[in-house]
């Protein structure tokens, strides 16, 4: 660890005091692990790594960072696309992973309570023999943790039809930024007061960390039917899942992709994807029998009229999974075309998709860049991911200035930063596009009522103008001790 003042040692001794010998890391090659999450940027700087198996723990090393002027991260699997969980000016980070428990599950009310550190798709399998599901599921579901879903307001395939995550919590108790523990909702069907719960989902942890969560727990459907349909243009998909949602039909689920992303995901999964069309849609339909084929039908006949070449549904169980295992790992499939990506999450009126997504491909043509698009077509959450080698010099400046134009076209067609991703710092400068002064000031003060001190993952979400005391935060931490 070097030589370290004496204000560390203190916190550090405090701190392995309260986790135990295996609960605390000082060493450089965890604190580099933790310094960064999935997204393109570079790596912030870690201090002490805490691994907590109670929500007593939290509280008691919150206090300690409290005592020691120090700021707190929390951190679940790193999956995060948008530098949220990256630590800035070396902050005590609380990884979360060890409180993955599934603490209780009431199939009468709907609802299980859950540790932070539960992976989303853990959740799931442990439901199934029950007949339910926890309906958000992020691409990543099988890394991902709730307690990151909660921060980010996650969103997957099926939130279509179910919604984002903040829809599935009714409660979370919360360690506040000065060691406090609150209740935040409750599951009577209209709590209390303020709705404090739904600001603190997609607070991206500058309100205080989760310990525990009631999430609602979804039946599964009677029936499903999947379909597949091929198109000659990008812009034909796109204009189909307009259609379908102008006809009044909501799915489970519409997600695009095209040729360069499915020719790769179809090597991955060898699942039947037609490599040769320029684009795909998958659509599911859930429900009751007899309205989920109908719906599948008005969808087919929907998607032909709009140009679909081909309608594949799948014919069963195994087939359905193998066309959703494609779509859930194409972000990894993109590692046949280049090692890197840049993932952006912006959302566009469905109207207007088409038109985005011409002006994407051009964007990534005028900086000579590889653009591939996978997307949650049904609410026009995009996704393009702008594919290189971080090796190329200079390729870093391309990549960053066309994603920042890859923002602005999204904005200029009324659109929103991010979808599902959350803001971290990746958007952080971008939030005056979207919001005025006074906006972000209000912001602001939801944010200081929470944490007064900004010790709460600072840095984050708000730009810098208009949140002082995430410098101040930033400023107490010495200098050199943990870079």
């Amino acid at each position: 660890m070097g030589s370290v003042p004496a204000p560390d040692d203190a916190l550090v001794s405090e701190l392995r005091s309260i986790l135990g010998p295996d609960g605390l890391r000082v060493d450089s090659a965890e604190r580099a692990l933790v310094a960064r999450d999935a997204s393109v940027f570079d790596r912030g700087r870690s201090g002490p790594v805490c691994f907590p198996r109670s929500a007593d723990q939290v509280r008691a090393v919150v206090l300690a960072a409290v005592r020691h002027g120090r700021a707190v991260v929390p951190r679940g699997a790193g999956t995060g696309l948008a530098g949220g969980a990256v630590p800035l000016g070396a902050p005590v980070v609380v990884a979360l992973t060890r409180m993955n428990r599934i603490l209780e599950v009431d199939v009468g009310a709907r609802v299980a309570w859950v540790e932070p550190g539960v992976v989303n798709l853990d959740l799931t399998r442990h439901l199934r023999p029950l007949g339910f599901h926890f309906a958000p599921d992020p691409s990543s579901q099988q890394a991902c943790t709730i307690g990151g879903n909660v921060a980010n307001n996650s969103g997957g395939p099926h939130c279509l039809a179910y919604g984002v995550t903040t829809s599935h919590v009714l409660a979370v108790e919360v360690v506040l930024p000065d060691g406090e523990v609150a209740l935040l909702g409750g599951l009577d069907p209209e709590p209390v007061g303020y709705d404090l719960r739904g600001a603190f989902v997609g607070g991206e942890g500058t309100l205080g960390i989760a310990t525990r969560i009631a999430v609602r727990i979804t039946p599964d459907p009677k029936a499903v039917r999947t379909l597949l349909l091929a198109f000659d243009s990008t812009v034909d998909a796109a204009e189909t899942v307009g259609a379908v949602i102008a006809a009044g039909i909501v799915p489970a689920a519409l997600e695009v992709m095209d040729r360069r992303i499915t020719e790769a995901v179809e090597r991955y999964v060898h699942a039947g994807y037609p490599t040769d069309a320029a684009a795909v849609l998958l659509a599911e339909v859930d429900g009751a029998p007899g309205e989920v084929g109908t719906g599948a039908e008005r969808i087919a006949d929907i998607g032909r009229a709009h140009g679909a070449v081909s309608v594949r549904v799948a014919a069963d169980d195994t087939e359905r999974a193998a066309l959703w295992k494609g779509r859930k790992t194409a972000f990894g499939a993109v590692a046949q075309i280049a090692p890197n990506y840049y993932l952006h999450d912006t959302v566009v009126p469905r109207h207007a998709l088409a038109e985005v997504l011409e002006e994407v491909y051009a964007i990534a043509a005028r900086h000579d860049l590889v653009v591939v698009n996978v997307f949650h077509a049904g609410d026009g959450n995009l996704h393009p991911l702008l594919v290189f080698d971080r090796r190329e010099p200079g390729i870093m400046e391309r990549v960053l200035a066309a994603g920042s134009e890859i923002v602005s076209a999204s904005l200029a067609a009324g659109g929103a930063l991010s979808g599902e991703h959350g803001i971290g710092v990746e958007k952080r400068d971008y939030m005056p596009l979207m919001f005025g002064p006074d906006d972000l000031d209000h912001q602001n003060r939801l944010r200081r009522a929470f944490d007064p001190d900004c010790r709460a993952n600072p840095g984050k979400v708000l730009p810098v103008g208009h949140s002082c005391a995430d410098i101040q935060a930033l400023e107490r931490v010495p200098t050199g001790v943990w870079g």
